[in-house]
């Protein structure tokens, strides 16, 4: 059973930086699109980075500059750094892999989440 566990939330002043991390337990980001997502309370989960196999990125505008999501596929393993945080960016951060094939049961996997606030 595939899992990803995310890590290096916390509590940071606005400005400030963090660099979350998702260690994955299989092989599922090896040739594949992996994205961060998050969440606030009350809001939608909505998509904050993306890399595909080939290192292509996308951020939607509210990260555009800010946010940088990389991969290291030797160690199963994307980061997202956050640099210039804004209050906004506050909200639990999710990254998520599409399993292809019978093994991975052709189906979203996700990480737990892990809770970033920014607040002076």
């Amino acid at each position: 059973q595939v899992q990803l566990v995310e890590s290096g939330g916390g509590l940071v002043q606005p400005g400030g930086s963090l660099r979350l991390s998702c260690a994955a337990s299989g092989s599922i980001f090896s040739g594949n699109t992996v994205r961060w997502y998050r969440q606030a309370p009350g809001d939608q989960r909505e998509l904050v980075a993306r890399i595909s196999s080939g290192g292509s990125t996308y951020y939607p505008d509210s990260v555009k500059g800010r946010f940088t999501i990389s991969r290291d596929n030797a160690k199963n393993t994307i980061y997202l750094q956050m640099n210039s945080l804004k209050p906004e960016d506050t909200a639990v951060y999710y990254c998520n892999a599409f399993g292809y094939g019978y093994e991975l049961g052709n189906r979203d996997y996700w990480g737990q989440g892990t809770q970033v606030t920014v607040s002076s």
